[in-house]
């Protein structure tokens, strides 16, 4: 065993390792002059372990491992050959055997396998963009993401999927043109159910095969990199499915996840639950985090089901408690520390986000301040509040204005991300459009309205595929998004929409230089509530200001009084109600400042206030006199 596979080894099994994958899976080696595949797994309770796969015609007793230390075995072949299908024979304590796919291959065989693939060194042209990656200051820049489920986002004419490199030419111009910063893309480690669009994970290591192959996906990353846009990938390190070929009683005992029954099981998912101060398991998490980001070059992870990783009592009526009588999991939060101290070394200023639903504290905090480290936090109170809000008739919307206003309290105690997901359009929820009361119309208005409110709070922004094509349907995973209805004017319409209101955000660092504290938000009526009206400024670095007022009301408000900091004339910038975006069209001009109080303002002025909008105004000096 050479000096590097050791110290790996060592590292692997005291949970310090960040690049497991250099010594577990499959890779090209030389032994005795020969040029052949070792394979190494770990199984720490098998009694025997062996390699089956197509270059040993299946045979279960053709290559045998050889135990190392702490439970790794390790084979060599040099029979083996580039896109072999393999798997582990593992003989369980009982003497019974089992099949199991590779936990570390990294490429996706015939039917569970996995499959040798051993890429030479991938030809990059993102250069540019990874060199100045590290120099971003991501909390002071525009950051405005389209979440992507790559195989229902669009498909080909006989309904089957674009393949990585077919979603190259396509995917990233489209976001580039719409105006997004970044793309998301929901899971895409290996998994065998559709249904679970992707958070059920067999292969941690393997890009799903049905988009094609890990080289395609890398040229997917380079194409997005290449147009100056940054992607996150959803990761699942919380739970996974009880599929046999997969990590579920690996070795015949509880080998990845947790061995309490009490404690092992998700109640409502039925997925095992990985055993997070296990060191080898440790290792195996914080390495595929790396390899992501490091292999792919992936720009941050997205980690799903943050709260139930972080609560023994998630969803559980009965539960052990920690060591110290409470109900957090301490193992759960020195592995995302670890996660996130990891990302950064290898990609400083890594995009990690949690999603977390709960209010425990200090997730967006360096972890030596006692914090999880994670650089965003998904701001689940606001979306809650907000579509409950938009959701309510607007005649009953005066008693539930302050689901508005109250999530500026806390907006900047974490670096949120306010998400309109794909959670929000699933299991009979409805699509974001179905959920705005009215008529057809009013309808769109709502959706224009609840967009417009969205860019305008502090926060970083996220929206699902197909809310600019505003889908009547509940998003399907089994189909592309709707595209035939921007044949239809409103559709279209509110596709023009989304395309400018993205392109205002981003020409506009009022909207994302300040959002770390009061410093970029200013309120000049949050309390107008028997109007459904709320009205404050955003306000960049140079002390210039984007006045927002928002009507979530069909009644227009003309030459309502609201409070202006400085004198001068108000110009409309960007009106949800134009015609060009399906609105009334209503007149909206300018508004000059005068010398009226209003509130804690010693100036106002009187905006014209379409109905069910939001609009952009942009301070300009007064015309001198003549």
């Amino acid at each position: 065993m050479d000096k590097k596979t050791k110290g790996l080894l060592e590292e692997f099994n005291n949970g310090s390792c960040i690049r497991a994958f250099d010594l577990l899976g499959c890779h090209r080696a030389t032994r005795q002059g020969k040029a052949g595949y070792v394979f190494r797994v770990w199984a720490p309770n098998a009694r025997m372990v062996s390699v089956a796969g197509a270059f040993n015609g299946w045979d279960t007793a053709a290559l045998p491992m050889e135990p190392l230390s702490g439970g790794v075995w390790e084979a060599f072949t040099h029979e083996g050959f580039e896109g072999a299908p393999y798997k582990y024979y593992i003989t369980r304590p009982d003497g019974s055997g089992v099949y199991k796919a590779d936990p570390y291959g990294t490429c996706t065989g015939e039917k569970t396998s996995s499959a040798i693939f051993t890429e030479e060194k991938f030809p990059w042209s993102d250069g540019k963009w990874m060199r100045e990656f590290p120099l971003r200051e991501p909390l002071r820049a525009p950051m405005n993401i389209y979440e992507v489920h790559l195989g229902s986002w669009r498909r080909k004419a006989d309904g089957s999927f674009y393949t990585y490199e077919e979603l190259a030419e396509l995917l990233p111009p489209y976001v580039k043109e719409m105006g997004y910063t970044h793309a998301e893309l929901m899971p895409l480690g290996e998994y065998p159910f559709d249904p679970s669009w992707g958070y059920q994970v067999t292969g941690y290591y393997a890009p799903t095969a049905r988009y094609g192959s890990p080289t395609g996906l890398k040229k997917l990353v380079d194409a997005f990199h290449k147009l100056g846009l940054g992607v996150l990938l959803d990761w699942v390190p919380a739970h996974f499915p009880k599929d046999e070929p997969g990590l579920y009683e690996f070795d015949g005992t509880c080998c990845y996840e947790l061995s309490d029954p009490m404690m092992n099981e998700h109640p409502d998912w039925g997925t095992r639950i990985f055993d997070f101060g296990k060191p080898q398991v440790k290792s195996f998490l914080v390495s595929n985090a790396v390899y992501w980001l490091e292999r792919f070059h992936i720009d941050g992870l997205r980690v799903d089901a943050v709260s139930s990783m972080l609560y023994l009592d998630y969803n559980r009526p009965v539960f052990r408690p920690n060591r110290y009588g409470g109900r957090e999991n301490l193992e759960a939060m020195e592995l995302l520390r670890a996660v996130n101290r990891a990302a950064n070394s290898i990609r400083p200023g890594a995009l990690m986000v949690a999603e977390e639903s709960t209010a425990f504290p200090r997730i967006t905090k360096p972890d030596y301040d006692g914090g999880l480290g994670f650089l965003y936090k998904w701001s689940m109170g606001w979306m809650n509040d907000t579509l409950q809000y938009m959701e309510t008739d607007p005649i009953y919307r005066k008693y539930q204005h302050n689901k508005l206003n109250f999530t500026m309290t806390y907006a900047f105690s974490e670096n949120f991300i306010l998400p309109l997901s794909h959670d929000e359009v699933v299991h009979c929820k409805g699509s974001l459009i179905n959920k705005m009361p009215g008529e057809y119309d009013w309808k769109f208005a709502g959706l224009r309205t609840l967009l417009g409110f969205q860019m305008a709070h502090p926060g970083k922004k996220l929206t699902f595929m197909g809310t600019e094509l505003a889908q009547f349907d509940e998003w399907n995973y089994n189909t592309q998004l709707g595209w035939d209805l921007l044949e239809f004017e409103r559709h279209r319409q509110l596709h023009e929409f989304v395309r400018d209101l993205n392109h205002f955000y981003l020409s506009h660092p009022q909207f994302w230089q300040n959002e770390l504290d009061w410093t970029g938000f200013q309120w000049i009526d949050p309390d107008n509530a028997e109007e459904n009206l709320l009205s404050f400024r955003r306000i960049d670095c140079r002390n210039r200001e984007v006045l927002v007022i928002c009507n979530f009301c069909p009644v227009a408000r003309p030459a309502c009084r609201l409070g202006v900091p400085r004198r001068g004339q108000y110009r409309p910038a960007l009106c949800s109600d134009d015609p060009k975006y399906g609105g009334t069209g209503m007149t909206v001009r300018p508004a000059v400042s005068q010398s009226v109080p209003f509130r804690s303002y010693k100036l106002s002025a009187c905006f014209d206030v379409p109905p069910m909008s939001v609009t952009f105004y942009l301070r300009e000096n007064l015309p001198k006199k003549e």
